[in-house]
């Protein structure tokens, strides 16, 4: 029997998301679209970088609305109980210099993400990836070291996490990523997640 390790994905999950919220700061409608619209996650960063630099935009505005973030509600208090519970990592495909200022409020969890190339004018040049399929691969590993996977996520970049792990849930997931995936029972209350990672976890 391996040891339990909660992975979760971050936006639409934990907090609120990042896209969406500086789409509405900055009144820039196009950058509205999230994996959940999305499934090709390079095609939908480099059309965001356009975005951006047509309109000027750097890193410093994003994380000025970043700031302004705060986790769901009631996220912390899962994410609090379910690390009493057992190891716990986020995994997403987010930013480390966007997901800094929120993991401080969410008690500095762990979490693995990807990193945006800067330049020295503050204008987003690019990005990298930790590596390719980085949910996949990362539980991949975990599980490699013996350990035994249970993954939450909303979007199409969560579903290879999910059904690679021991089990996995949908949580506050869209109609259609129901509908396509019946066989992953899904959740709106962070109160029956928990409930069902630590059934998943006996």
């Amino acid at each position: 029997m391996g040891m339990n390790v909660a992975c979760l994905d971050l936006e639409g999950v934990l907090v609120p998301e990042i896209w969406i919220a500086f789409s509405k700061a900055s009144g820039i409608d196009e950058l509205k679209i999230t994996t959940r619209d999305e499934p090709d996650y390079d095609k939908l960063m480099n059309f965001r970088l356009k975005i951006l630099k047509e309109h000027g935009l750097g890193l410093k505005e994003i994380q000025e609305t970043i700031d302004k973030i705060d986790p769901l509600d009631g996220a912390k208090d899962f994410l609090d109980e379910l690390r009493d519970n057992m190891q716990t990592i986020i995994i997403s495909d987010t930013f480390e210099q966007f997901a800094k200022p929120l993991m401080k409020k969410l008690g500095m969890p762990t979490i693995f993400c990807n990193s945006l190339i800067v330049g020295d004018d503050g204008m987003i040049t690019g990005y990298k990836m930790r590596c390719e399929k980085s949910k996949l691969t990362t539980v991949k590993a975990l599980q490699s070291c013996g350990f035994d996977t249970i993954a939450t996520g909303d979007s199409f970049n969560d579903l290879a996490m999910i059904q690679a792990s021991k089990a996995g849930f949908l949580f506050r997931s869209t109609e259609k990523i129901k509908a396509d995936f019946p066989e992953i029972p899904a959740y709106e209350e962070y109160k029956d997640l928990l409930a069902a990672f630590k059934n998943a976890a006996k």
